[in-house]
């Protein structure tokens, strides 16, 4: 991406993030929906990032792209998430693996809010492990129809397309991906409210009794899905991690201005050396992380610049797997050392740190949870004949 490209998205960013913040603040406080989360993307052009500019979007680099993510992280993990379900793995996918007509049909509509899209892999019996999904797929005649349920679905209760992931109903072949229009006939789903944060955010199930998807509306080749799966999540795990690092700035920043503000004991709590010392572990968690988010998403440039150099995919995937496992932890921590250097008011959701905490903890469980995480980087210096699953 041009310099002069990416500072203009950056400041189109930062405008929305400006724009969104007085809602997200209201929004929460209601515990609803930001319901401006689209109609502002849309108007700072940020729904696209990283789609091509013939389909509409900006054609942001991962580099760019995560940048804009963590900024976007400071403004809370719901409104980070609405961007990685819609962007990292909603458009991704039908940007990577989608042919000419799928590109059409859904990114030039999502970039200009037409269309809002989700990823479906989750399921009830099947997180960790998406191989145990129970959902199936049959043809009949000019169509596929689906059956099954997908569960904890970010996006899943507002989008107007998804990708979805089911077996033949043999169960026979391999899981193939499908782009699933959510109006389509014997599609439902349902918001989940019940969450510990993220009230701002939609998170759904959804039921696909007898659901009725066009022939053309399989993604990729029949029995890829899982590879798909697979490759969306490096990019998905980008963003959380990107997200996160905008988390714990989101801290510091504010328990910096807090430490000099609040007095006690005749001075301003930043001076008290134990209040010092959660602000420095918070410094080194951001500098950690902001490292480790950009050597990922250079990986994945690289990566996406020789998609047939099997060496620099592998590094994009493991890379991308530790950016997310240290940088979710680290937030967490964060946002628990922002806390405490508030005090009681950190304990109340008016305040910025007890929201990022409440919100931050989920990052250490979707796109792949902790444990996952690091068998998958245990197995990278073991050798693969270690792998905890194989």
């Amino acid at each position: 991406m041009q310099a002069a490209a990416q500072r203009q998205l950056l400041a189109d960013v930062e405008a929305f993030c400006q724009e969104i913040r007085p809602f997200e603040e209201l929004c929460y406080v209601e515990h609803r929906f930001n319901d401006q989360l689209l109609p502002l993307a849309l108007k700072h052009k940020i729904l696209g990032m990283p789609v091509p500019e013939a389909y509409g979007g900006r054609g942001a680099d991962t580099v760019t792209y995560a940048l804009a993510l963590a900024r976007i992280g400071r403004e809370g993990t719901g409104v980070r998430t609405f961007f990685s379900g819609h962007t990292s793995i909603g458009e991704y996918p039908i940007m990577t693996w989608g042919n000419d007509d799928q590109k059409k049909r859904y990114l030039p509509a999502a970039c200009n809010g037409e269309k809002i899209l989700a990823f479906g892999l989750t399921e009830p019996e099947a997180g960790s492990n998406p191989l145990e999904m129970q959902s199936t797929y049959e043809k009949q005649g000019d169509h596929y129809v689906l059956n099954g349920v997908k569960y904890l679905i970010s996006n899943g209760g507002i989008a107007h397309a998804i990708v979805a992931f089911a077996y033949p109903t043999d169960r026979k072949g391999r899981i193939s991906a499908f782009i699933i229009d959510t109006n389509a006939p014997g599609f439902a789903s349902e918001d989940l409210t019940a969450k510990m944060g993220m009230p701002t955010a939609n998170t759904a199930m959804f039921e696909m009794n007898e659901c009725i998807v066009p022939l053309n509306n399989m993604l990729g080749a029949e029995g890829d899905g899982f590879r798909i799966a697979l490759g969306t999540l490096v990019s998905g795990r980008i963003s959380v991690a990107a997200g996160c690092l905008g988390v714990i700035e989101d801290c510091l920043a504010e328990a910096i201005s807090y430490a000099k503000e609040r007095r006690q004991h005749g001075k301003a709590i930043a001076k008290h050396q134990l209040v010092q010392e959660h602000l420095a572990a918070i410094e080194m968690a951001r500098a950690a992380s902001e490292a480790m988010v950009l050597r990922a998403a250079q990986a994945k440039d690289a990566s996406a610049a020789e998609p047939n150099n099997v060496d620099l995919k592998v590094k994009a995937d493991l890379f991308a797997a530790q950016a997310k496992l240290f940088a979710a932890n680290a937030a967490w921590d964060a946002a628990d050392r922002a806390v405490q250097i508030y005090g009681g008011r950190g304990y109340s959701t008016l305040y910025r740190p007890g929201r990022h905490l409440m919100d931050v903890r989920v990052c250490r469980i979707y796109e792949g949870t902790d444990e996952i995480l690091k068998l998958k980087i245990a197995a990278s210096v073991l050798g693969k004949e270690y792998e905890a699953f194989k």
